[in-house]
């Protein structure tokens, strides 16, 4: 699957299979040489951890693993961008939960394709989807 410009933004789900050495999600992001997450997926993986036993490995995993990645703050822009998203979903009769919202706005702001394996990021119009595993 090309890459638009060689980087893209992950969502949670594919970092996790990453992590966890799935092959199709390492061999998609391998290969990448921007790697973004935002913090709602950054806080998405700590409550995981958290919830586990064993957190230290997992936590060493993710550390050695930011320092691949740029973490993108929320700021207006994305807020203005998650209202309109949230607002359009509704219209359509098809919500989504609201951190895929907020990831979703900062893949628009920042003009950057999304990896994921969640398919209701289909109903979000002008993104970039990069799902195929």
């Amino acid at each position: 699957m090309p890459m638009s410009g060689n980087k893209a933004i992950l969502d949670s789900n594919v970092i996790i299979d990453f992590l966890s050495g799935n092959e199709d999600a390492v061999r998609l992001i391998s290969p990448l040489e921007q790697i973004f997450i935002t913090a709602v997926v950054l806080g998405e993986l700590y409550v995981g951890i958290y919830r586990i036993d064993n957190r230290a490995v997992h936590l060493k995993k993710l550390e050695n693993f930011l320092k691949l990645c740029t973490v993108l703050d929320i700021d207006n822009n994305t807020a203005i961008r998650f209202g309109q998203i949230i607002a359009s979903l509704y219209k359509k009769g098809k919500p989504i939960p609201t951190n895929d919202a907020w990831i979703a706005a900062s893949a628009l702001q920042h003009h950057l394709p999304l990896l994921t394996n969640d398919k209701h990021f289909s109903h979000i119009e002008g993104l970039n989807l990069l799902t195929n595993y």
